[in-house]
């Protein structure tokens, strides 16, 4: 039986905010992957990000889920539950588009980016 606290908060309607994370392009910052409300549509950027935009929206807003936006993932993160989950289909687009560069963008990610996330 699915758990349905799992999909609280989710909108399959809602499409993405855009295809990147704008909180980094407004600092002049960089994202290893993005990843995308499952409630509002606001992408941002991963925990292994700098920044870590999105578990930040998740802090502000409150709202429960995200799912990556990376191409070919379709996993889900409850943030209250800490729990990665499958979820239903989110509005079209569900990923970043295959030939924008992750991460990214490419003229901000210095070219020691993996020494600078650490170990994940």
């Amino acid at each position: 039986m699915a758990d349905n606290s799992l999909t609280t908060g989710i909108d399959t309607s809602v499409p993405p905010d855009g295809s990147i994370c704008l909180d980094c392009e407004a600092d002049g910052g960089w994202w290893v992957h993005l990843r995308r409300c499952a409630q509002c549509g606001h992408i941002g950027c991963c925990d292994n990000s700098p920044a870590k935009h999105a578990t930040a929206h998740f802090a502000v807003t409150g709202h429960p889920a995200m799912q990556s936006f990376e191409p070919d993932e379709n996993w889900f993160w409850s943030y209250p539950l800490k729990l990665r989950f499958h979820g239903p289909k989110l509005a079209e687009p569900r990923s970043r588009p295959i030939d924008q560069p992750s991460p990214g963008p490419a003229d901000r990610v210095p070219d020691n980016w993996r020494d600078l996330i650490g170990p994940h």
